[in-house]
């Protein structure tokens, strides 16, 4: 089956905490070692060479990844946002037909295990890796001082095998988390779906807002989504938004809401659902983002906002470019 992110799951995984003794349960481990934020078109490719090591060796595959991000613990300062929660992410995961996934907690003692420590320790004494699949760029260990080349260099010692998966390349650029956030930064959301493989999105509750868009005559859903999670620039977007087995086009506002609000209120993310009918509330969406119609800004009237919603509309199925 091809795999889908907004589908459901239809591989089972079993999820653990810890590494220690999982070489006992499960004898014959491919390993695959990476943060996998956001899944991309670079992670996609990891994991399904890790699933056909496993299958080559008569055993299973295995992500490890750690849970915070080590950056939130160690400088959170400058820990970067989200692309997915961590649940939205193992789900993914899941789909490409992994085994087992490892939740590692992530804590400052565990920061200072050096990186020999950990080839030995964790993927060699806890999980007897007979595999072992990371990204030309993977780190590990103390400072980050653990490498590809490191891990070439012990698995003679440690008796696995090593693979290392190059960078995917879209127009001359290579596929990271760290490029994918610098485009939602931007706004350019169709530009991130060419590097993630799919339509970034944004999932939440839907809460009660002003109605001041079913005053315009143009009602509009307020999503509350996860606050570690990126959201995209401020502006107007053309949307799609799963919903009772069906798909809905629609225009999604992200941002201040300047005609009514000025420019100190908290962005907030407002979706019109076009051709829907019914109530919202409490309800959890999916928005997903497919391109950027315009910037946001302020309007002289409510009339001149209406007749720039109708326009947004219009670009929004498709009907002008």
């Amino acid at each position: 089956m091809q795999w889908n992110p907004y589908m459901g799951v239809y591989a089972e995984v079993e999820v653990y905490q810890t590494w220690h003794n999982l070489k006992d349960r499960y004898p014959r481990l491919a390993v695959g070692l990476g943060n996998f934020d956001g899944v991309h078109l670079g992670h996609q490719k990891l994991i399904r060479e890790l699933v056909a090591d496993a299958k080559k060796i008569g055993g299973h595959s295995l992500v490890f990844t750690f849970h915070p991000h080590p950056t939130a613990v160690l400088d959170p300062a400058i820990a970067p946002p989200l692309l997915l929660t961590q649940e939205r992410k193992e789900d993914m995961i899941a789909r490409f037909g992994v085994d087992v996934l490892v939740r590692a907690p992530f804590t400052a003692d565990f920061s200072r295990t050096e990186p020999e420590d950990f080839i030995a320790g964790v993927l060699c004494a806890g999980l007897g890796a007979r595999v072992i699949v990371v990204g030309y760029n993977y780190t590990f260990g103390f400072q980050g001082r653990g490498t590809a080349a490191l891990l070439k260099e012990c698995s003679e010692k440690y008796n696995y095998e090593l693979h290392v998966i190059p960078p995917v390349i879209i127009d001359g650029r290579a596929v990271s988390s760290t490029l994918i956030r610098e485009l939602l930064k931007a706004g350019e959301v169709a530009k991130a779906a060419q590097y993630l493989g799919y339509f970034p999105f944004l999932e939440g509750v839907v809460v009660a807002g002003d109605r001041r868009g079913t005053a315009l005559g143009f009602p509009t859903a307020n999503l509350e989504p996860d606050g570690k999670v990126l959201i995209p620039a401020n502006g107007v977007y053309s949307v799609r938004v799963p919903l009772d087995g069906d798909t809905f086009l629609g225009v999604a506002n992200i941002g201040v809401r300047p005609t009514f609000c000025g420019q100190n209120k908290r962005p907030n993310i407002e979706v019109h659902l076009l051709d829907f009918q019914g109530d919202l509330y409490g309800k959890y969406l999916q928005v997903q983002f497919i391109r950027r119609i315009r910037e946001e800004r302020r309007f002289a009237s409510p009339r001149e906002l209406i007749a720039q919603i109708k326009q947004d509309i219009l670009m929004a199925r498709g009907i002008i470019l």
